[in-house]
């Protein structure tokens, strides 16, 4: 017999999928309707087409967030001081490209990322021989500087425990063009569907090879199907920083939303040693 208990964190998990397939399903709605106007601003002289595409570009992304990502209101409650400082001075990169980097990453070296946020320095060890590719992409991406000046967009606080982040976007629909495989799937940590703290893995649309530049910080062990790929562990000072962001607590008092720290990764390095 399914204990309550067991029916809620299956329901958050449910919820967790639908959403990142929502999140897909606005991203190719935007694709889609970016082609459309491109095609049909085909005739207007090069100038005037650069500025009128960034506009809509602009419009698209408000739309994809009102119309994909919109979280259930609560009720006003009152917040916890925000323990995080003021983002550094800087615009968020949102540069696409149309396939996946090419795998220059050394399987045998070791990897760590930085995340220099506003609520303190996480420092993850990159599992590089078992998630090459993912690994390879974050080191692409860094060096890009795509995910400095980004937010940290989403925080569950309910049937699972994770901070979201990777999307230049801010709204959960970003992403850097192209998709990576999964992989690593039968990491040893993840035992009985349980991805401990301390777990950084990449968040995907629920289905298989979708990962792109999002990924997620487990905070507490948290029960998920292993169809995220598990690419780095957080440090303990890491751990106290998420700690603390998640102490704030998420927007809707539901359980997830956005954070109510201002988590904004001012500087993401990846460097080998």
């Amino acid at each position: 017999m399914v204990s309550q208990e067991q029916r809620r964190r299956q329901l958050a998990r449910e919820k967790f999928l639908r959403q990142q397939q929502r999140r897909t399903s606005a991203r190719r709605k935007a694709r889609m309707r970016n082609s459309v106007i491109a095609s049909v601003l085909g005739v207007v002289v090069i100038g005037s087409l650069a500025l009128y595409t960034t506009g809509v570009l602009k419009g698209d992304d408000g739309k994809e967030n009102a119309g994909a990502e919109v979280t259930p209101s609560a009720s006003p409650t009152s917040k916890a001081p925000d323990p995080c400082d003021k983002p550094a001075e800087g615009k968020v990169r949102t540069a696409t490209w149309k396939k996946e980097p090419e795998l220059t990453v050394d399987k045998s070296a070791k990897y760590t990322m930085k995340l220099a946020t506003t609520c303190g320095d996480i420092d993850i060890d990159l599992k590089a021989s078992a998630a090459p590719h993912t690994v390879n992409s974050f080191e692409f991406l860094a060096g890009k500087r795509y995910f400095d000046h980004s937010k940290c967009h989403r925080l569950t606080t309910n049937g699972i425990y994770v901070l979201q982040c990777g999307d230049p976007t801010g709204v959960g629909t970003g992403g850097p063009g192209y998709t990576i495989p999964d992989e690593n799937l039968k990491d040893k940590s993840l035992k009985d569907n349980i991805y401990p703290a301390g777990t950084v893995a990449m968040a995907n649309t629920g289905q298989k090879h979708t990962g792109g530049s999002q990924f997620f910080l487990v905070f507490q062990d948290s029960q998920l199907p292993p169809s995220y790929t598990p690419f780095g562990t957080v440090s303990e000072s890491g751990m106290k920083v998420l700690k603390k962001i998640a102490d704030a607590g998420e927007s809707t008092g539901q359980g997830d939303g956005a954070p109510n720290a201002t988590v904004v990764i001012n500087k993401a390095t990846v460097k080998k040693s």
